[in-house]
């Protein structure tokens, strides 16, 4: 069967001119590799793209080790974090992140996603309106231990999101 999907996987590399990881890519399954906290506020808001959160596929995951490494040590070098990596924060701030998040006034209208990686977290969805947006990157920021929000949150369903897309 492998064998199989991998042949397509050339053929289509040949006509699209393109080498053969990036055809076969799609094709690869894809994993939360590293355990980081993926989670679904709301979904309030239908047609909303759904992001493809923390999922790799296994070259991803090798191409990622090294500098999730790095990343995740210089925190603690430069004092920034009590503990030398500063993903081991991300299981104990998700909680803190999704109850925060869950008592701002609106949240449920929208379709809201969050990924903790290294103390930075990821909102990613559709809310209705700027107001909302704005909210609720504010309040992620208030949780202890958060160093950064990125805030992707798109106002309303249409128009190209910010995030990649999980496969439909």
């Amino acid at each position: 069967m492998k064998l199989r999907a991998r042949g397509r996987c050339l053929i289509a590399a040949i006509f699209a001119g393109a080498g053969v990881q990036g055809a076969c890519a799609a094709d690869e399954a894809r994993t939360n590799f590293f355990d980081d906290p993926f989670f679904q506020m709301s979904s309030g808001l239908a047609g909303c793209p759904v992001p493809l959160g923390p999922l790799y596929t296994q070259a991803e995951v090798r191409s990622q080790m090294h500098a999730r490494l790095e990343r995740g040590t210089s925190c603690w070098l430069e004092g920034r974090c009590k503990d030398s990596n500063a993903y081991r924060y991300d299981k104990t701030i998700a909680p803190l992140v999704r109850k925060a998040l869950d008592g701002v006034p609106g949240q449920r209208r929208g379709s809201v996603w969050v990924t903790v990686q290294r103390r930075w977290i990821y909102l990613q969805g559709c809310v209705p309106d700027q107001r909302l947006r704005e909210r609720l990157e504010k309040t992620a920021r208030t949780v202890p231990d958060v160093e950064n929000v990125v805030n992707d949150l798109m106002i309303g369903t249409r128009g190209k999101p910010g995030y990649p897309l999980a496969a439909p």
